[in-house]
């Protein structure tokens, strides 16, 4: 029977989580992904959305905003720039982001990009926080 995985999520002010897992789930880019012990190497990009975090005696959610993974010898490495307990994310402050965002006029390819992005990290964070 393969060992527990060991989850490391580093943010840019410090090392958030260092501890065994039973599993992991968390989005790419692309899609989620799901990881247990024995999984092949992977180096991917990072989504915005769901941390999920499996031990022997509870499941905990996080908040995640993009960044880096990688998967190597049992250890999941998450480089983000943000990440927040499901517990401690306001979902009125996530409302009013999403309400910020959508009401933000947009002219160029740039501001539409930016807008849309905003808005689809505001809905996350709020899916996340209703978990």
């Amino acid at each position: 029977m393969a060992k527990d995985l060991q989850l490391v999520v580093v943010t840019p002010e410090t090392t958030l989580l260092d501890e065994p897992v039973a599993g992991v789930r968390f989005p790419l880019f692309d899609g989620q992904i799901g990881v247990l012990p024995g999984r092949t190497p992977l180096v991917g990009r990072l989504g915005t959305g769901e941390l999920r975090i499996t031990t022997a005696t509870e499941e905990r959610s996080f908040f995640i905003d993009g960044g880096f993974a990688q998967i190597r010898d049992n250890t999941v490495t998450l480089l983000t720039a943000r990440c927040v307990p499901a517990s401690q994310i306001n979902p009125d402050a996530a409302s009013k982001e999403l309400a910020e965002a959508t009401a933000r006029p947009a002219s160029s390819d740039e501001t539409i990009d930016a807008r849309l992005r905003d808005q689809d990290r505001a809905r996350r964070m709020l899916e996340v926080s209703r978990k």
